[in-house]
């Protein structure tokens, strides 16, 4: 494994009585999208915040690239991008010109700055809008723009807190298109979201955070199987129905197979792997295919089963 971008170590928050952040400990490397999934009031905003030397911890350990981080450092800091869930724009401003401003307060001057700025509105697709103020912006331009914002100074991690939250669903794609084209590009992304869908869209590991806690933490096929659930796969069609769901339950990695009226139902631990093998076993064993229909058990149903309660209570 290549070392990580930013260690966390048992860090610890508590406002009076109440275990704002209770023991989290996580890593995340080059390249990698980390996702801390929870409810409201779950602890991941406080997390961040003291992550990325904003607020002062309790106790534990922030590393980031090897330095360790706290609010009165400076050095490691250059090396983080954060994009709070406040946006962080002034609305007097244009695109560009909110772009170079905050580009100056991280030092940044000249020519430089003119070329950053410029290669940052194209990846936040608001090139066509970047002399227009941003108070003529839409909530998912604001947002855009505040991930931007983060961009500037090529940080090696940007921290993402609920960047989607309140932007319609054109803007919201936008915003999850350009995480994934900065993932790929080798940028270490921390992601704290409520919507079960983003991570498992966006992530490439997870922790499930409840009251200040990471209760589990794995990809989202790790986290599903801990729980014990399966994919099901439905086909549909017309033949020897039993034959076929006989031949189903023979491919290796099928658990059960059954049939209901025109179906052949299949439970298995990784459908999208077992699919080419257990469609030709069906259709080579009497059925006529004509519908397949796959579900696979997915974040929320983790969150349920750990905590009792649903990911947005």
């Amino acid at each position: 494994m290549p070392d990580p971008v930013l260690e966390v170590t048992d860090l610890r928050k508590r406002f009076a009585d109440v275990a704002a952040v209770d023991g989290v400990s996580f890593a995340i490397s080059e390249g990698e999208t980390y996702g801390l999934l929870g409810p409201n009031g779950a602890g991941k905003t406080t997390s961040i915040s003291m992550i990325a030397g904003l607020l002062e911890r309790d106790s534990g350990d922030v590393v980031v690239v090897g330095e360790p981080m706290d609010t009165t450092t400076v050095a490691p800091k250059r090396n983080v991008g954060l994009v709070p869930q406040d946006l962080a724009i002034y609305p007097d401003l244009t695109g560009r010109e909110n772009l170079k401003f905050f580009g100056k307060l991280y030092g940044m001057r000249g020519s430089p700055l003119d070329t950053r700025a410029e290669e940052v509105l194209e990846i936040i697709g608001l090139s066509d809008r970047a002399d227009d103020r941003a108070d003529e912006y839409s909530g998912g331009m604001k947002r855009r723009l505040n991930i931007g914002i983060g961009l500037l100074h090529q940080p090696l991690l940007l921290i993402l807190d609920e960047p989607t939250v309140g932007v319609d669903p054109q803007s919201r794609n936008a915003i999850l298109e350009s995480v994934e084209a900065l993932s790929r590009a080798g940028m270490a992304v921390l992601y704290t979201t409520h919507y079960m869908e983003e991570a498992e869209r966006l992530c490439n590991r997870v922790g499930i955070i409840d009251e200040g806690r990471i209760i589990a933490e794995g990809t989202r096929r790790e986290l599903v199987s801990r729980i014990g659930q399966r994919d099901r796969v439905r086909v549909s069609g017309t033949g020897d129905l039993a034959g076929a769901a006989s031949a189903a339950g023979n491919v290796p990695g099928v658990e059960r197979a059954t049939t209901t009226d025109h179906e052949v139902d299949v439970l298995a631990g990784d459908a999208s792997r077992l699919l080419p093998e257990l469609l030709t076993a069906i259709a080579a064993n009497g059925m006529a295919i004509s519908g397949v229909e796959v579900d696979e058990p997915n974040l929320e149903a983790v969150f349920l089963h750990l905590t009792g309660k649903a990911l947005r209570d």
